[in-house]
């Protein structure tokens, strides 16, 4: 039997984090959903990814080991890559709990369903769509009903469930283990709650507090002078923490990214950057982010209500009372700049100028609070490529062809 996590056509209201990215690229917790897959299965069965056409050059040269859109056999089992796995959905995928000919809903969602390749094939050469379309799936199957998973159904979601993804992450975590270069003057609260991998370097000062919560440090990070870091913090590998930094309650740090000022309930990607002082509160920073000095973000409204976000012009309500900035891959502010609550940045724009510019920033555009207008995209390209080669990164063609696929679709557009 042949797995595919799959992409479905509710993947397009997740834009602009998904632009760049399938949607199993999106994190919750420290890993991905694409990690945790692989994590909770544990090597137990092969994995075959489906995702956008345009996509798929660039993860199968990041993922040489996978397979990616092939159907190599006729029974196939679809997992949807929205799914946040945990272990039980990993121990029915692993034991091929499913009954061919069935798909398993929950609510208007199908989670999973074991069909026969020929279903799945569109007249395209013998292509899987570039989207599967579920409902229409669905009614060629027999449906069953289930419950208890989660599944990322709105943008902000990632933040909603990364609390939660957090802990269940830090499971699978050594704590009690400190390794690195540690300062003598270090104050370690907890130590029994508290990683610090190989190679890691832990400065003067700093301060790794874990009564309420586990601190990790992954290998090569390094945690400047006078840091503080506590209640759930996890550095991934080759991560920096600047001079002074607060960062607490429920905080990921991606690999190679770089953090500073004061960071709350939030969750940066690799190669992003917020090494400066200012506030990022219950934010998503996708890759390739710059914001800078003194980006403030508000996480909750005057009059304490729920949040609502604006997507293409369509105001959807979270039912979050606290929200910040959800910035998709390559988006900039200059230093000063201001987020309103619940703002959502596309792909490559850049902001900047004094006052709050709108709650709904399109794709590739350029300005601020007096309006915006389209980004050049050769500019963009070739400010992408100087961003990349800073973290030592070379653009690669099928990275380009990618980042100019997404950069004309989306000029003049809210998201792609």
């Amino acid at each position: 039997m042949q797995i595919v996590v799959f992409e479905d056509t509710r993947v397009l209201e997740l834009k602009p984090l998904v632009n760049l990215k399938p949607v199993y690229g999106l994190y919750t917790g420290f890993r991905s959903l694409q990690e945790k897959f692989e994590y909770l299965t544990r090597g137990s069965v092969k994995l075959t990814y489906h995702l956008r056409r345009y996509l798929a050059p660039f993860f199968a040269e990041q993922h040489p080991e996978c397979q990616v859109n092939r159907l190599e056999e006729r029974d196939v089992l679809l997992v949807n890559g929205r799914v946040v796995c945990d272990e039980a959905a990993a121990r029915a995928i692993s034991e091929g709990a499913f009954d061919s000919g069935k798909a398993y809903m929950q609510g208007e969602t199908l989670l999973f369903a074991r069909v026969d390749s020929s279903l799945l094939l569109t007249g395209d050469g013998g292509l899987m769509p570039d989207l599967f379309d579920t409902s229409r799936l669905a009614a060629e199957l027999v449906t069953e009903t289930v419950t208890g998973f989660r599944v990322i159904d709105n943008v902000w979601d990632v933040i909603a469930f990364h609390a939660d993804e957090l802990l269940r992450d830090a499971e699978t975590l050594e704590l009690g283990r400190i390794e690195g270069d540690v300062h003598p003057s270090v104050a370690i609260v907890n130590r029994s709650n508290i990683y610090v991998g190989p190679g890691a370097v832990v400065r003067a000062g700093a301060v790794l507090d874990a009564d309420e919560g586990f601190v990790a440090v992954g290998s090569g990070a390094i945690v400047e002078p006078q840091a503080v870091l506590m209640q759930n913090v996890f550095l991934a590998p080759w991560s920096r923490v600047k001079i002074g930094a607060k960062i607490f309650s429920n905080v990921t740090v991606g690999m190679a990214s770089k953090v500073g000022g004061e960071v709350e309930d939030s969750l940066i990607e690799p190669f992003a950057n917020k090494q400066h002082d200012g506030f990022l509160g219950h934010s998503y920073l996708s890759s390739w982010c710059n914001l800078g000095a003194g980006t403030n973000t508000s996480d909750l409204k005057n009059n304490y209500s729920q949040i609502t976000l604006s997507i293409n012009g369509q105001l959807l309500k979270t039912g979050l009372q606290f929200l910040g900035l959800l910035m998709g891959d390559h988006s900039k502010s200059s230093i000063n700049s201001m987020f309103n609550t619940g703002t959502v940045v596309g792909t490559g724009a850049n902001i900047f100028g004094g006052g709050f510019p709108p709650k709904e920033i399109p794709s590739f555009s350029w300005g601020g609070s007096g309006g915006f207008e389209n980004y050049d995209v050769e500019k963009a390209v070739e400010t992408a490529m100087r961003v990349m080669a800073r973290r030592k990164v070379t653009m690669s063609s099928a990275y380009e062809s990618l980042f100019r696929f997404v950069a004309r679709e989306g000029v003049g557009q809210s998201y792609v």
